[in-house]
Order: structure tokens, then sequence, then C-alpha cells
């Protein structure tokens, strides 16, 4: 299959092009990051969110460009995004009393009231998760709850990792729409 045909097929839905795709970027998009960030886990996270996001927004694919350019910027606005979080999660005051400099870190343990709003949220997703086919809920789980890497979600489903990375992304979309619609 070649890229144009299977972006074209992709944009129709096709999965098998979903696959092809992804397997024809998944080192060039996981490459990218793992300069960036240095760490095998957030680069492979960043790299499920690419696909993720480039595969909900394929028909939005401009075929004059290149799709590695595309992906790859998708990529680097999601660790954009990222690092941004993770800089507005702490704030800083610097006071300049005396030269002296205050820090203020802000408190992010949750309160009881957050508490009992998260396990109510938590039994709600999980009740969405119930609506899934039982190999989505599995991926999920051992994703999610259980936090394997896609390498032991491989041989602990005894699948090749790609088959993985799809069954996760395929996963994650259709509980996305679940909760959409409650």
């Amino acid at each position: 299959m070649e890229i144009k045909e299977a972006i074209k097929r992709a944009k129709k839905n096709d999965q098998k092009a979903f696959n092809f795709l992804l397997d024809q970027y998944w080192d060039d998009v996981y490459g990218f990051q793992l300069k960036r960030i240095q760490n095998e886990n957030d680069a492979e996270d960043v790299t499920v969110q690419t696909f993720s996001k480039a595969f909900d927004k394929i028909e939005t694919f401009d075929e004059s460009y290149k799709f590695k350019t595309w992906l790859i910027a998708i990529s680097k606005n999601i660790h954009i995004d990222l690092l941004r979080k993770e800089k507005n999660s702490i704030t800083q005051i610097i006071s300049n009393n005396d030269d002296d400099h205050v820090f203020q870190v802000l408190d992010e343990s949750p309160s009881p009231e957050d508490i009992l709003i998260t396990e109510q949220h938590l039994a709600k997703l999980l009740r969405d998760i119930k609506k899934l086919k039982p190999h989505y809920q599995e991926v999920i789980n051992l994703r999610y709850f259980q936090e394997l890497s896609y390498k032991e979600i491989s041989a602990e489903l005894n699948e090749p990792i790609n088959n993985v990375k799809v069954k996760l992304l395929r996963a994650k979309k259709l509980l996305a729409e679940i909760i959409q619609e409650s």
C-alpha cells in the first residue's frame, strides 16, 4: 500500500490503513519525541496521543503536504501543551521584602470534596468502560489501571505491539464517544 492510498483509505475510516500509517510513521514520531523528552515512557505516551489526534482529524490533512511533517507538527504541539501544563501547575511568587525570596507552592492535595468527586467520576468511568467490548476493556485495564507498558501488554495478550497500540487508540476513541453521549 502506498502512503497516499493509505491516507485516502484512512479518511474513509479503513482500519488497515490506520495500521499501515501507524507502522510507517511510529518510529519517526517516537524518535522525534525521544530526542526532545529523553524519557521512553513519556515519548511513547506523546506518540500515542499524536496518532490518536492525527487519526481523529485525518480528514483535515492537506495532501499537498507530507504526512510525516504533519504528524511531527502535531507531536510537537502536544509536547508544548504538556510543558505549558507542567509549568502552570506550580505557582511561584517572589517577594522583594529584604531581598528574601518567598516561594508559594500550589497545594494540590485533594480536599475531602475532591476525593468524593473523584470517586464518583471513577465509578462512572468504570461503568462507561464496561460498555466497551471485552478486548477493549482488557487493554484499557492493562494500560491505565495496571499501568503496564505497551511491551508488557503485548506479552500479556500475545499480540504484536502495534496491534496493542491500535487497539488502545480505538478503545480510547470509543470510550470518549461513550462519555460524550452520557
